[in-house]
């Protein structure tokens, strides 16, 4: 039972993080159906950019708050990934918006390898300690710990997903956003602008990625320039697991995707004795997505048109 505890709690950081990159897939899908599969890397250049940050204002400011750091660190993570992707989305995908689905998802492939060589000689190949400015001292639960890191990319996710899916739900963006998703030339004779939609689609899928990368490198503590590519195949697995272009499956996707690779390398690591498990983790997240492909291609939730933004 405490295995249990303790694997549904990793479970449940995992799968957060999982369901924020899932909602970025999901949102740019259910806009233009397109699988962005730089996705990834855009997590990765919001954890190196705030590593950089960390680095310049612990130099700089050795006595400012660590809050205050982690913060101004995000901030501007946040808005480089929210550029970089906004540029990416007008220099790469714009111009095939009209080309054969094959076009765009090769170019999301080379998007995704260039974005790495990039970070690679921006930031060099080795890997890098993440900087620790939250107390370390696990929380008891049931027989279970559960870090501060921890405890934050459960609030941060939280707030995440409040204020998205007000934002889809609640304001002028959000109606555009359905609207579009609907359909984008009825929704511009209604006066909604499918260009500057798109690319606030984008900007949010971005901004969201960026502040993942920081949680990322917090918990497991080390940043490298692939680090993206392995959580953007789980978050689409995650995407395609609650069923791809709707924001709540994405979320519940996320969610029950972490869980199942968290418990699953969990009790093989406890039946072998820490030899297996957390190196077979990986396994769970493809064994799934085989699973949804071949009994459920649309999904557990399927794909609700009303709501794909």
């Amino acid at each position: 039972m405490d295995t249990l505890i303790q694997q549904i709690i990793n479970g449940l950081v995992l799968g957060s993080m999982y369901a924020l990159v899932a909602l970025g897939y999901t949102m740019v899908y259910g806009i233009i159906n397109l699988i962005n599969f730089a996705h990834g890397e855009i997590l990765m250049i919001g954890a190196m950019t705030s590593w950089s940050v960390l680095q310049g204002m612990q130099e700089a400011y050795p006595l400012a708050p660590a809050g205050l750091v982690l913060l101004g660190a995000v901030l501007c993570a946040c808005t480089v990934c929210a550029t970089l992707n906004f540029a990416v989305e007008k220099i790469a995908y714009k111009p095939l918006r009209g080309a054969p689905k094959l076009a765009p998802l090769i170019t999301a492939i080379g998007i995704s390898i260039l974005l790495q060589s990039l970070a690679m000689i921006i930031w060099k190949p080795n890997y890098k300690p993440y900087p620790t400015l939250l107390p370390s001292t696990p929380f008891e639960i049931a027989n279970a710990v559960i870090s501060p890191s921890q405890i934050m990319i459960l609030a941060v996710t939280a707030v995440c997903l409040s204020a998205l899916m007000y934002l889809v739900h609640h304001t002028k963006l959000g109606r555009a956003m359905r609207a579009t998703a609907e359909n984008p030339r009825v929704a511009s004779l209604m006066g909604v602008k499918p260009d500057w939609v798109i690319s606030a689609t984008f900007v949010i899928g971005a901004v969201l990625a960026a502040i993942t990368g920081v949680m990322w490198a917090s918990n497991y503590g080390t940043i490298h320039h692939t680090m993206g590519f392995l959580p953007g195949l789980k978050a689409f697995t995650a995407a395609v697991f609650g069923g791809i272009g709707n924001l709540q499956g994405a979320v519940v996707g996320g969610i029950l995707l972490g869980l199942i690779e968290s418990i699953g390398a969990g009790y093989i690591g406890e039946l072998t004795h820490g030899v297996l498990g957390s190196q077979y983790s990986d396994i769970f997240a493809f064994i799934v997505l085989i699973g949804v492909l071949t009994l459920r291609p649309s999904g557990l939730l399927g794909e609700r048109t009303s709501e794909r933004a």
